[in-house]
């Protein structure tokens, strides 16, 4: 079940499923990633906030150039530069990781047995490439993690209500999963799908017991979160946040 805790009085969103490790998604009160140039101070002030929140030096929270791909590295305390990267799996206790959204799907993983963690980015590419599972799957091959002990939270992303997507979209996320039918809609002649439950049939499908799903639409609550679709392609992004204890 989600439900919202302050860092430093800002409002931040967290996971019940995710007791046992600092991992929350942030809100608009506290931005961390934007290129707006009246942003970067505050974007600056978040990020020390949050660093003093998991105490964690500032040159060891660390971020990916996302891009849309299917692309997963592991989190180096030495390395700050992930190119054409979407997702990051985290296996240290001195780092943190972000990645960012506004619409996609952000899925943070944590195998509670092994005490390693991941963030993948979901947009419609991802979804379409099976990122979440594909994060997954480094994770039983390179840590020795069991699909069945790993713990997967899909934030907040555009929901079901408003995900209108061309022929082309819903062919190759439609694809991805078995039983695709309750995943998608037609709304007087537009195509709808979920991306969240799209995700979350992915993690089921190879083996995921845990699943919590965050309710929200970043669309209809955009007071909260940003939105690509609503906000006129904003810069602004929330972010999914990580760190070992």
């Amino acid at each position: 079940m989600f439900y919202y805790d302050k860092i430093n009085n800002k409002k931040v969103l967290k996971s019940d499923l995710l007791a046992n490790v600092e991992a929350f998604f942030t809100t608009r009160e506290i931005c961390i990633k934007s290129k707006e140039d009246n942003m970067q101070n505050i974007v600056e002030e978040n990020k020390n906030i949050i660093c003093n929140y998991l105490k964690i030096d500032r040159k060891n929270l660390i971020s990916p150039s996302q891009t849309h791909t299917a692309n997963i590295e592991l989190a180096k305390e030495s390395r700050h530069d992930y190119p054409d990267c979407d997702a990051l799996i985290l296996t240290d206790k001195n780092l943190g990781i972000f990645l960012n959204f506004a619409d996609c799907t952000p899925v943070i993983l944590y195998d509670e047995k092994q005490n390693i963690g991941a963030i993948a980015h979901a947009g419609w590419r991802g979804t379409a490439q099976k990122i979440a599972p594909l994060t997954v799957k480094k994770m039983v091959d390179n840590f020795n993690s069991k699909p069945e002990d790993i713990i997967a939270v899909i934030g907040p992303a555009i929901g079901f209500c408003c995900y209108n997507v061309g022929e082309e979209v819903f062919e190759k996320l439609s694809a991805t999963v078995k039983n695709f039918d309750k995943l998608s809609e037609i709304r007087q002649g537009n195509i709808f799908v979920n991306l969240k439950g799209i995700n979350q049939r992915q993690l089921e499908e190879i083996g995921l017991k845990k699943i919590d799903v965050c309710p929200y639409c970043t669309v209809c609550n955009n007071d909260l979160f940003y939105s690509y679709r609503k906000e006129n392609a904003t810069t602004n992004r929330h972010s999914a946040v990580l760190r070992l204890r």
